[in-house]
């Protein structure tokens, strides 16, 4: 698979991935020469120009490469979550197999030390998901190719009052005083999903969505948004609102209420518990499992898309020839030439498209 990466030149050049506009490596600015000598500068050679390095191959948006990355974090976050699941799964299963064969409190305990070492683990890396999971994976562990959203409630903010204030306008705003306004029509006849969807239009510009979960108003906003929105977010009449984060339903750190009871008579209370926890993460690993195969498809749909953007294989024979020789001269022009293009390379974005190979 060729992948064109173009090197454009614009006040010294910088390395762009996906242009199809011919690219030149070029200093960043010239030197200016005082002009001491008017007779001696005069009879100066112009200094040459580097090299240009020519690259005319298909375009790879950057937004298709955020895509594989985003998909290639998930895939890598979401395999290590699974497999801490599975760890958690067989100690749990572990620990309800002791607690019916009436093992020893010796073994009771280290099993319980193992299932909370687990739990812990898998806490933490709950805790890092979004610098580890690429900003597609939410909360909940779901991913669905697009940035992980933030889900919210507004209090006092409900579909009863609502429509029990109907006939009503409802201006929302977020950005503080002086921001956009943008209002939605309550009718008396809305039902609770025309009443949702209409909000959702509403404030669909402010790049907050709106919905009906179990009945009740929820709303949502990029996880990069969320700190803006939640300082700022306003309702006609009522100003800045307060507003509630919805706790994302997997909640390890809940699995192991029960497993520290070591009394017989606190093994019924004990086992049940254990059965609970083991059915919940049953659900949150057929979740994540879900999640893979999601990021995988996404992974694989940006994969083709990259491979039909291929360089004719002549063009990144001389746009690799002409970097070579760029790199080759020592001279100052060149070294500046090639530090400018490398300006803005980060390291996720070279391993996402390495690993596309």
């Amino acid at each position: 698979m060729a992948i064109d990466t173009a090197l454009r030149s614009s006040t010294g050049g910088a390395l762009v991935a996906g242009t199809s506009t011919p690219a030149r490596l070029v200093p960043a600015r010239s030197l200016d020469v005082v002009d001491l000598d008017k007779d001696a500068a005069s009879t100066a050679a112009p200094v040459a120009a580097p090299a240009p390095l020519r690259s005319n191959g298909a375009a790879i948006g950057s937004a298709l490469q955020d895509s594989v990355a985003r998909a290639q974090q998930a895939v890598d976050y979401l395999e290590q979550v699974a497999g801490q699941l599975e760890n958690l799964k067989g100690e749990i299963s572990a620990r309800l197999s002791g607690a019916g064969n009436g093992q020893r409190s010796q073994q009771r305990s280290v099993q319980r030390q193992q299932l909370d070492g687990a739990v812990r683990q898998l806490t933490n890396t709950l805790a890092a998901r979004k610098s580890s999971a690429g900003g597609g994976v939410d909360a909940n562990l779901n991913f669905d190719g697009q940035p992980a959203q933030q889900r919210f409630r507004i209090r006092g903010l409900d579909i009863d009052t609502l429509q029990q204030n109907a006939p009503q306008t409802v201006a929302f705003s977020v950005g503080g005083v002086g921001g956009p306004q943008l209002a939605v029509a309550i009718g008396t006849d809305q039902s609770s999903e025309e009443t949702a969807r209409a909000i959702d239009r509403a404030i669909a510009p402010l790049g907050v969505r709106a919905g009906l979960n179990n009945g009740g108003l929820v709303f949502s906003t990029p996880e990069t948004n969320w700190p803006a929105v939640r300082d700022s977010i306003a309702v006609s009449g009522r100003g800045r609102v307060a507003t509630e984060e919805i706790a994302p339903a997997l909640a390890p750190q809940q699995w192991t209420i029960g497993s520290n009871s070591s009394t017989n008579g606190g093994n019924a209370g004990n086992a049940d518990a254990l059965r609970q926890s083991l059915r919940e993460v049953v659900q949150a690993l057929e979740r994540v499992r879900r999640s893979q195969d999601a990021a995988s498809t996404a992974l694989s749909a940006a994969s083709s898309q990259v491979v039909t953007a291929t360089t004719p294989p002549p063009e990144v024979d001389l746009a690799a020839e002409d970097f070579a020789s760029a790199a080759a001269n020592t001279n100052y022009d060149s070294l500046l030439a090639l530090s400018s293009a490398l300006v803005g390379v980060s390291r996720e974005r070279v391993l996402a498209l390495l690993g596309l190979r």
